[in-house]
């Protein structure tokens, strides 16, 4: 049998094992991106449940916001209700009870906001029926978003009201429909939670099944292998085991030349292509270097970047409900805090509040270091871009005696661009250079033409970065100063490096900082 058949019908048995295993794969895909998919809903779901529980807690606790919040509750609410279409095709039985849920807690809701109006209108009319309540309308109001029993309570002690008194039968309702409402809720979180759950855990049998499929596919598919190495003739077993000698060594990146063929008196493909491949591996020990060398320090930074950018994800979304509790139990003792109070005790509830607003400030940071949002590309005006980037950062630091200098030659420019990103990485870059000069100083922004494309020097007369941390400003949480992330320049690098840009840093202690930027100037 010639080569050239031994190669077709050892291709053809290749291929269709090679065709089964696909086969079974592909269905295994199917199933595995259906259960995906449908992970995300169950997320979402569990998204909106959660997001109704915390403007629901707002719409009691906060009376001017009661409409935004109401409307907040309603409309998450309603992407909840049409999530439920989605969660049908995959669990008809939790679509159902999701929408029981859905549909008792609109009712309570709606009941509830009728009966607040009802309740202000009848508080407002306890002002000419009873004197002593003038005073206290106001505070008996908000007391009956947040604790209608103890409002009621109130009244009937306080004011003498009789219990069966409109305003304090109503106030009673209201705190019994409110609780319904609060089991109605906690019952949606349980069942997105629950969803979930059931969700991830179906996932993970398909992802099994098709661990399981492919053990015992692989076993047939080798024995059926070896099969047909066995038909094929022991001629091309050798020159196939030759190649793959030299396969097996650019694969672990050996540098040793494989062993040439013995001289033959005729050659065939095998033994040609067999040829080729050492010659081409003589070239592949340095060709391996210098890409190595060129590409070794941005693939060390890309998989910094992205296992930090998901440990920061992780933590900033575990971070983001807790900080809410706390901002909204301290505002709300905030507001409850009376004049015979210690002054300590203000002062410590204010510290509470300012403490949590700064650490929200570092979990969006960490949020947004972590998305890898698609670039939204548009015209835009560089010049008027870095002007409102450095307003933006001299509004937020101290930069009264900085003297600020733009100068791009009296020239137009224009490139396409993520604004906001874009914007956002040079008020990172002006707000590193005001706290630099710590006083007065001049920052300087340079932008000239080059090879097609923009080069930005943004200098600044601050004191310098110390040579040991130069190499290490851009690498994510590296700072040096008290309250700092350490995110800025990391997110610098990402928004230069995500527009095809190029970022350095030129720098001497006491004498000031230059970062030179490289932009395409059109970005298709």
């Amino acid at each position: 049998m010639s080569l050239r058949k031994k190669i077709i019908i050892s291709f053809f048995i290749s291929a269709l094992i090679i065709g089964i295993l696909a086969t079974f794969e592909y269905i295994n895909f199917i199933q595995e991106k259906n259960q995906m998919r449908f992970l995300e809903v169950a997320d979402s779901a569990r998204d909106r449940s959660l997001k109704i529980v915390r403007h629901e807690k707002n719409f009691f606790l906060f009376p001017d916001q009661s409409a935004q919040e109401s409307a907040a509750t309603l409309g998450y609410l309603s992407e909840l209700d049409s999530l439920t279409g989605d969660i049908e095709t995959e669990d008809p039985g939790a679509a159902v009870n999701m929408r029981s849920l859905l549909s008792t807690y609109r009712s309570e809701f709606n009941s509830i906001e009728a009966l607040l109006t009802q309740i202000s209108q009848g508080i407002d009319g306890l002002k000419t029926s009873s004197p002593a309540a003038a005073g206290v309308t106001p505070l008996i109001k908000a007391e009956s978003r947040d604790n209608p029993s103890l409002a009621a309570s109130y009244l009937q002690n306080a004011l003498a009201l009789p219990a069966g008194h409109p305003a304090i039968v109503a106030l009673r309702r209201l705190d019994t429909q409110i609780n319904q409402l609060r089991d109605t809720s906690n019952s949606i979180v349980t069942a997105t939670n629950d969803l979930d759950k059931n969700t991830r855990n179906s996932a993970n049998q398909v992802i099994g099944q098709s661990q399981l499929e492919i053990l015992v596919v692989f076993p047939l598919f080798l024995m059926i292998g070896l099969g047909a190495l066995l038909y094929v003739s022991s001629d091309v077993v050798n020159k196939v085991k030759a190649l793959t000698g030299a396969i097996e060594k650019i694969s672990k990146m050996f540098g040793a030349r494989p062993s040439r063929l013995k001289k033959r008196a005729r050659k065939d493909e095998v033994d040609i292509l067999v040829e080729k491949f050492n010659r081409m591996n003589q070239l592949r020990s340095e060709w391996e270097r210098k890409i190595q060398e060129k590409n070794q320090e941005a693939l060390l930074q890309a998989k910094k970047l992205a296992a930090i950018g998901t440990l920061a994800s992780g933590v900033a979304h575990e971070l983001n409900n807790p900080l809410n509790n706390i901002s909204l139990s301290a505002q709300v003792l905030k507001k409850k805090i009376s004049a015979d109070e210690p002054p300590a005790v203000a002062r410590i509830v204010n510290d509470i509040v300012g403490q949590t607003e700064r650490v929200r400030d570092i979990v969006s940071n960490l949020l947004e270091f972590a998305r890898e949002r698609e670039l939204q590309l548009q015209e835009v005006d560089l010049n008027n871009l870095i002007k409102n980037a450095y307003g933006l950062a001299a509004k937020s630091a101290n930069a009264a005696g900085i003297q600020f200098e733009l100068d791009s030659g009296g020239r137009a420019l224009r490139l396409r661009a993520d604004q906001p990103q874009l914007e956002r990485a040079f008020v990172n870059l002006f707000t590193n250079a005001i706290a630099a000069i710590e006083g007065k100083g001049k920052i300087a922004v340079h932008i000239s033409p080059r090879n097609g494309d923009l080069e930005i020097l943004v200098s600044d007369t601050g004191k310098g970065i110390p040579a040991g941390d130069r190499e290490k400003i851009f690498d994510p949480f590296f700072t040096k100063k008290d309250k700092g992330t350490g995110l800025g320049l990391a997110i610098v690098l990402s928004t230069i490096q995500k527009h095809g840009g190029q970022i350095a840093v030129i720098s001497e202690e006491g004498i000031g900082t230059i970062f030179e930027i490289i932009l395409p100037a059109e970005k298709n």
